[in-house]
């Protein structure tokens, strides 16, 4: 089972698209994913059309409540969800004096065996405790990058606080890949970028990139995964591909 938190401290990233998509783009290669939406804006779970009961994942981080009793299918065969909330919000302060608060949703995943091919961790745009629960969690992060050069400059930030984590709190934590997002490849601008991140980047960044796409824009309002939306289209193709390359990491 490969547990991977898909992560940017920036919003408009393509973060929650990526979480939704690959997750079922995984399914569609018969793969059993389980989607974790950790950010309180709950996108993740609005795309999927489920919410969450009562006060979801907070009761698991501070009531005890089992992760496993959280769990929600979604109408994507293959792909089950664990929806956020509002709720969550509160988190950072409720758990402020917490002794081992950075471990409490790797303690959680421990519980639940291996009924699951990937767990697809969606954090929110913030380095607070949400997101170092997932960093301390999972095995493995992808991070979404827009293809804009401001996106470019924050990843530096970035790949050093997954270093500190991994240095104190999570020796087993990699960089599974730098995801190219939103490219508009109609622009010199977007190229460049996605040359810019090859180049410095190397081997980390998928050979997919994520184009610029209508279609993948308007899934989220039908509660559809792009690959059910519209199977056809450009945002379509590129998930099945992430998820081609995603999987071909395993024979690496």
């Amino acid at each position: 089972m490969r547990r991977i938190a898909i992560i940017n401290q920036k919003g408009g990233s393509g973060k929650t698209t990526t979480t939704v998509n690959l997750a079922a783009a995984l399914a569609k290669k018969k793969r059993k994913v389980l989607v974790i939406d950790l950010d309180p804006q709950a996108s993740t779970s609005q795309w999927f059309g489920r919410t969450a009961v009562e006060k979801g994942l907070l009761s698991v981080f501070t009531e005890n409540t089992p992760l496993s009793s959280v769990i929600t299918e979604t109408a994507t065969p293959g792909v089950a969800v664990i929806p956020s909330s509002s709720w969550l919000i509160g988190l950072e302060k409720t758990l402020a004096n917490e002794v081992g608060a950075e471990t409490l949703l790797k303690e959680k995943l421990l519980t639940l065996g291996s009924s699951w091919d990937y767990i697809l961790v969606d954090c929110p745009p913030a380095l607070g405790i949400l997101t170092i629960n997932a960093l301390t969690a999972c095995d493995e992060v992808i991070v979404p990058v827009e293809a804009r050069i401001m996106a470019v400059n924050g990843l530096v930030q970035l790949l050093q606080t997954i270093d500190v984590v991994r240095h104190r709190l999570n020796k087993d934590l990699k960089i599974a890949g730098i995801l190219p997002c939103r490219l508009d490849i109609r622009t010199r601008h977007a190229r460049e970028v996605v040359e810019e991140l090859r180049k410095n980047f190397s081997e980390l960044v998928y050979k997919t990139a994520i184009r610029e796409n209508v279609r993948l824009s308007e899934a989220p309002s039908f509660e559809k995964p792009i690959t059910e939306y519209d199977a056809k289209s450009n945002g379509a193709l590129d998930y099945i591909s992430l998820a081609k390359e995603v999987i071909k990491q395993e024979q690496a």
